[in-house]
């Protein structure tokens, strides 16, 4: 709420928050985090009887974050430290403060949390079920409801046209490694099904061509030539992947669609998230070099891309560690 702080305060916040939207590329929802971060740093700097922007000091700033750290991770820690630190050097860049209290506060250290994955054979067991569901691909709505007359629980074309987008959407996360944002972004004319590629829209408004495979690209056509014209309606516009009432389809859809997917297959219970890491750790396990896996993911910092390395090395010794006698 903006009555929880001083109105100068919020009128700086607020100024803040267009400069940051308008120069710096962030995301409306990575505005509005660091919005709420640094308001809840104010408010409580506030209560603590501090008046004026220019009273704060590295020891207060301290303070607070000694506060939050009774309750948050590290990971929250850090995001608000971030966020206060470029509010600061924003004001101080203006003139707002004589000098930038926040630009010696450390962000905490993160220990290394290596990120759940798939193994290559639990990720094809993955997707072979997704597409033995949907079909395969192989026959249109209207075949599959006529031959699905004689089953004892046949599909509808709607049904058949779900499972499709499903499996299609399996595949190319799992293909592209891409964020559950960014797929769920995707336009039609962001496809050259010819080159097998996808145009991705990520964070911080830059843009990236990612490549596919033959299965991700079966399942992709299978969905956008017979399933999506059963969704689609008033609502869909271009989007390529729909929801249940025919416009863009959401990401809690799209987290429930591959809890749903791995729950079939038999495999660890796993969201968009893990098909991400998935997809990096098996293209580093192939040979892949990081800086290549750096740009499918579209990774800012390479040290961000060299988490899967670990993971790598952490397979690599639970396996030495079960067929080498002398382990």
């Amino acid at each position: 709420m903006a009555s929880d702080i001083p109105s100068t305060w919020q009128k700086m916040l607020e100024e803040y928050q267009r400069y940051v939207a308008l120069n710096r590329g962030l995301s409306s929802h990575t505005v509005r985090a660091y919005a709420s971060d640094i308001r809840e740093c104010l408010h409580v700097l506030h209560l603590r009887g501090v008046q004026n922007m220019s009273d704060i000091d590295l020891r207060s700033l301290r303070s607070w974050l000694a506060h939050e750290a009774r309750t948050l991770e590290k990971s929250s820690l850090a995001r608000k430290t971030v966020a206060v630190r470029s509010f600061f050097a924003y004001l101080s860049d203006r003139g707002a403060v004589s000098v930038n209290p926040a630009a010696a506060l450390m962000t905490p250290k993160q220990s290394i949390h290596l990120p759940t994955v798939l193994t290559e054979e639990q990720a094809a067991a993955m997707m072979g079920t997704a597409d033995e569901e949907a079909g395969e691909g192989g026959e249109s709505a209207s075949e599959a409801e006529t031959d699905n007359q004689s089953e004892k629980d046949p599909l509808t074309p709607r049904q058949r046209a779900e499972r499709q987008r499903d499996a299609a959407i399996a595949e190319l996360l799992y293909a592209t490694g891409m964020r559950v944002a960014e797929l769920t972004g995707i336009d039609d004319d962001d496809i050259d099904a010819a080159a097998r590629t996808v145009r991705v829209h990520g964070k911080g408004g830059k843009d990236r061509v990612v490549p596919f495979g033959a299965p991700a690209a079966t399942a992709l056509q299978t969905w956008r030539t017979q399933g999506r014209p059963q969704l689609r309606n008033g609502k869909s516009g271009a989007a390529v992947f729909l929801g249940a009432r025919g416009g863009r389809i959401n990401q809690r859809q799209v987290r429930e669609i591959i809890h749903r997917e791995a729950a079939d297959a038999g495999v660890p219970d796993i969201g968009p998230h893990a098909l991400r890491h998935s997809a990096a750790t098996h293209l580093l396990d192939g040979g892949a070099d990081l800086r290549e896996v750096q740009e499918l993911l579209g990774h800012s910092s390479l040290a961000t891309t060299q988490r899967y390395t670990h993971v790598s090395i952490e397979q690599l010794r639970k396996r030495y560690r079960q067929a080498f006698p002398r382990a």
